[in-house]
C-alpha cells in the first residue's frame, strides 16, 4: 500500500483557493489544519469539509498523529501555505502546535518536506478575502524563509506553479 502525503495548512490566506484546488487533484493526501487555518478558511470562504480524504484538526499542541511522521508512515510532507509565524517556529525549532510538531517529527525522521511560505519576496500582491492586497514582508520573515531553504530534507518553493511541479515530481 502506498503511503499518504501529509499536507499541513496554516493560517494564511495566500493563494488558499489555488492550494485547496491542487490538493483535490493529488491522490493520497491526508490533511492537517491548524486552528488558524480553520479560521482563515472561513474568512476566505473555502470549505475544507469538501476535501474527500482524511482530515485532522488541531485539538491540542501535540497529538499521537505526530508519531506517525516519526515512524515514516508518510511518503512526504507539504506545508502550504506556511505563515511567517510557522516558518519562524520551524527555523527556531519551536514545536508548540500541531503543525510545528509534525514538521519537527518529519525532520527528525528525514521525511522529504516541501514548504510554501507566504513571505518569499520583498513586495508581493496577494488575494485578500475580497480583493488583492499588497504585502511587504519584513526582513526577518524573508531571512527565516531563506534559512529554512538550507534545512536538510526541506524544499522551499516560492510560487504556486513551483509547488505543483515539486509535489508532482517528489511524491506522485
Amino acid at each position: 500500500m502506498k503511503k499518504n502525503i501529509g499536507w499541513c495548512i496554516t493560517g494564511a490566506g495566500h493563494e488558499i483557493h489555488e492550494i485547496y484546488g491542487f490538493i483535490s487533484e493529488v491522490e493520497g493526501v491526508e490533511l492537517f489544519m491548524s486552528r488558524a487555518a480553520e479560521e482563515v478558511s472561513k474568512i476566505y470562504k473555502v470549505d475544507p469539509n469538501n476535501f474527500s480524504g482524511k482530515m485532522h484538526t488541531e485539538k491540542s499542541s501535540s497529538s499521537p498523529i505526530c508519531g506517525k511522521f516519526a515512524s515514516n508512515q508518510y511518503r512526504g510532507l507539504v506545508v502550504a501555505p506556511a505563515t511567517s509565524n510557522s516558518v519562524a517556529k520551524f527555523v527556531l525549532g519551536i514545536s508548540d502546535t500541531l503543525i510545528t510538531n509534525i514538521f519537527a517529527h518529519a525532520g527528525k525522521a528525514r521525511v522529504p518536506t516541501i514548504v510554501y511560505p507566504t513571505d518569499v519576496a520583498p513586495e508581493m500582491q496577494s488575494m485578500g478575502p475580497s480583493k488583492p492586497v499588497m504585502v511587504y514582508p519584513r526582513k526577518v520573515d524573508l531571512a527565516h524563509t531563506n534559512e529554512l531553504s538550507t534545512f536538510e530534507t526541506v524544499t522551499v518553493v516560492r510560487s504556486i506553479d513551483e509547488l505543483r511541479i515539486t509535489v508532482l515530481e517528489m511524491f506522485c
